[in-house]
Formats: C-alpha cells, sequence, structure tokens
C-alpha cells in the first residue's frame, strides 16, 4: 500500500489524484462541522419562534372571536338604530300633521 501511495504522488496524475481526493475529503469535513454548528447555533433560535408563533396564534383565534362577538353587537344596534329612525320619521309625520292642523 506504501509503495502504490509513493508511485501514485511521484507522478502528475497521481498528484492531481492525490490532491483532488485530499479536497472532497476536507470539503465534507467543512460541510459537516459548518451543519452541526449551525443546527446547535439555530435550533434554540427555532424553537424559540416556533413557541412565539404558537402562542400568538392563540392571541389571533381569541381576536376572533372577540371580533364575532363585537359583530353581533352593532348588528343588534344597527336595528335597534333603523328602528329608531323609523319611529322618528313617524313622529315627524305626526309633527307635521298637527302643524297643518293647527294652521
Amino acid at each position: 500500500m506504501k509503495l502504490l501511495f509513493i508511485l501514485l504522488t511521484t507522478t502528475v496524475t497521481g498528484a492531481v489524484v492525490t490532491i483532488v481526493a485530499l479536497l472532497l475529503v476536507a470539503a465534507i469535513i467543512g460541510y459537516f462541522s459548518a451543519w452541526f454548528y449551525a443546527k446547535s447555533i439555530y435550533t434554540p433560535v427555532i424553537k424559540a419562534l416556533e413557541d412565539e408563533k404558537a402562542s400568538l396564534q392563540g392571541e389571533i383565534a381569541s381576536f376572533k372571536d372577540e371580533v364575532s362577538k363585537l359583530n353581533a353587537k352593532v348588528e343588534k344596534l344597527n336595528s335597534k338604530v333603523s328602528k329608531l329612525e323609523e319611529e322618528a320619521a313617524e313622529k315627524d309625520k305626526e309633527i307635521k300633521k298637527l302643524t297643518k292642523e293647527k294652521k
């Protein structure tokens, strides 16, 4: 094995193959070390963001419930307003009728 390695390193082709193999090994080591580093750094950040997202979705659900309740209240008040406007129109008609009768 040592003899084969020595023969390969003495030729130009052997040197190129050896350099390429060493570069590939270095690239693989660099890739995995960067992956483990990023995983250790960003995993807690991602977990915190997911927890915050879950709490915000809960708040959104409660706000939607509150909005639906308020919309129902607004509809009820709008119906009251329309009834009061009808009553006011009837009272205006009565007032006009009474003022015409006085004249």
